[in-house]
């Protein structure tokens, strides 16, 4: 069905056409022509980029019916990313492979089709995917329960998908460097359930586990890679690679564990540093320990001191700089400062400051996308308990990735303005912006306004059990 897809995807020409969706065709050795086409559904832009190791390789532009078609006159075989923002996803070209795509904005993942050659191992990918999406839905429903319990589950998970690896694997025949990817998409998946396991079942339970833990527990570390480059960018790595280092340094404090400790997160860095001899991948370990740090502790001397040492093992010069000016947005943001100016826009297309709206009175600002609807809900209802509780309190809400047109359709479709009468409903109308100047990177995220306008709290999360602790 797939492949008939492609019959109606795009009105390419007879040799385009059969380029595309031939596997037969005879190319020569030194021949890395390659194809990606496709068709956005509600798109959110007029553009994909196109990326391999977080380094932008094109830009391309979608026609007036949302279709694209960009031919590589060299593409090296290997992982790529593609990009319709704010969401993303992998694709994996083989030599002279052409690929197809469709999907839906408004589904994103689950909507994501491929077909001509090499779309059955991307296919596969995607499947995967969706598959250990729905797994982690409700990984953290056992994570309180014994070990026995606990890897009894994963097991079973995991050798069913050991099952459908080796299936396609036989079926579809890829080569041997999709193989690696696909095999680390397999375990690292596993892997990150068993190095989340002891520290959350401890935060969630109060049980110190560690130490009763089988052997065994941890004897695929033995077996991993940490120094392949073609994993450098993968998201299932690099989330075990994290969990991994929470782990060891959960283990260093004896079970006593604040993940968001200078020290322990300078102890993080100096485990990667030790970890991983392929500068690539350690540089790119490095930098998401930074960001994750950067973004939840906001005691400045901890933060120099922290970039500090990040700075001594990093090798990524252009990542240094991202780091550098994180850290200095995060200082713009501290209590006592007026707030960076962002453009910020009504319904009714009417520009206004955000200082303008605090009405003299303490302000909570929070964020939502269409593109997290369960937030979108959660956080709206939130709003509501907090208004009943705190009836002096202001509400300010900022959308910040939608195209205007999305905007205005989701306010309607859930009909957030009477939801919340006395919250003030915004967008920001440059997202780089406000992820630059807001740090905003994190949906969740939250700031508190002091009534002259100045920041009281520039990094809170609605949802946490203590934020009422931030309020008057």
């Amino acid at each position: 069905m797939l492949k008939n897809y492609l019959l109606y995807l795009l009105p390419l020409s007879i040799v385009t056409l059969s380029t595309l969706s031939s596997c037969k065709k005879v190319f020569e050795e030194d021949n890395y022509v390659a194809y990606f086409g496709g068709e956005i559904v509600n798109p959110q832009n007029n553009f994909i980029l196109f990326l391999k190791d977080n380094e932008v390789i094109d830009t391309i532009f979608l026609d007036s019916k949302n279709r694209f078609l960009h031919k590589f006159d060299s593409l090296a075989p290997g992982l790529y990313t593609f990009k319709h923002l704010p969401e993303y996803q992998y694709v994996y070209f083989d030599k002279n492979d052409s690929l197809m795509v469709r999907l839906n904005t408004q589904n994103f993942d689950s909507s994501i089709a491929f077909c001509g050659r090499g779309d059955e191992k991307n296919n596969y990918l995607i499947e995967t995917f969706l598959k250990n999406e729905k797994d982690r839905s409700y990984l953290y429903e056992i994570l309180d329960k014994d070990v026995d319990l606990f890897t009894k589950k994963i097991d079973s998970s995991y050798q069913l998908r050991q099952k459908e690896y080796k299936k396609y694997k036989a079926e579809i025949q890829w080569s041997e460097a999709f193989d690696k990817v696909a095999q680390a998409d397999l375990h690292c998946n596993y892997f990150y359930k068993k190095e989340l396991y002891p520290y959350v079942h401890q935060y969630r339970t109060g049980e110190k586990i560690r130490k009763s833990l089988p052997k065994d527990f941890y004897s695929y570390r033995k077996t991993i890679d940490f120094n392949n480059a073609d994993l450098t960018n993968f998201s299932p790595f690099i989330k075990f690679v994290n969990a991994m280092l929470n782990n060891i340094t959960y283990a260093k404090n004896d079970g006593v564990y604040n993940e968001m400790s200078l020290e322990n997160n300078i102890h993080k860095l100096n485990i990667a540093d030790t970890l991983i001899g392929n500068t690539q991948t350690k540089n790119v370990i490095l930098n998401n320990i930074a960001y994750m740090y950067l973004l939840e502790d906001q005691n400045m001397f901890n933060n120099k001191k922290f970039i500090d040492r990040y700075l001594e093992l990093s090798t990524d010069k252009k990542q240094q700089e991202e780091v550098s000016k994180i850290s200095n947005a995060i200082q713009n943001l501290k209590a006592g400062n007026v707030i960076p100016t962002i453009q910020l826009i009504t319904p009714n297309n009417e520009v206004v400051a955000i200082k303008s709206l605090t009405k003299n009175k303490e302000t909570i600002v929070f964020f939502w996308t269409s593109h997290a609807e369960s937030h979108l809900k959660a956080v709206h209802q939130k709003v509501i308990e907090l208004e009943k509780e705190f009836p002096n309190l202001n509400f300010v809400a900022v959308n910040i990735n939608d195209t205007n047109e999305n905007w205005i359709k989701t306010l309607k479709k859930h009909n957030l303005e009477n939801l919340i009468p006395m919250a003030t409903q915004l967008k920001a109308t440059d997202f780089e912006a406000i992820k630059r100047d807001w740090v905003i990177t994190k949906v969740h995220r939250a700031m508190i306004l002091n009534p002259d306008g100045t920041i009281k709290n520039a990094f809170v999360n609605l949802f946490d059990m203590n934020f009422k602790n931030h309020l008057k």
